[in-house]
């Protein structure tokens, strides 16, 4: 192999873009994952059920 191939092949190699949606995706996949998880700690916690409970129970018993 000469060294302008090598050269072509090593420049082909670098501007090569083949994986990158896959990555893309796997790096969404693993914020949204996260983002996830972090919301439904803050929704599972006390303070935050208390105030959808009272929210519900309220709305329920409107009356007319």
């Amino acid at each position: 192999m000469t060294r302008s191939e090598l050269r072509g092949r090593l420049a082909a190699l670098a501007h090569d873009d083949d994986g990158m949606s896959t990555v893309e995706y796997a790096v969404g996949t693993v914020a949204a994952a996260a983002f996830a998880a972090l919301l439904y700690a803050v929704v599972s916690g006390g303070d935050v059920l208390t105030a959808l409970t009272g929210i519900v129970q309220r709305a329920l018993s409107t009356t007319f």
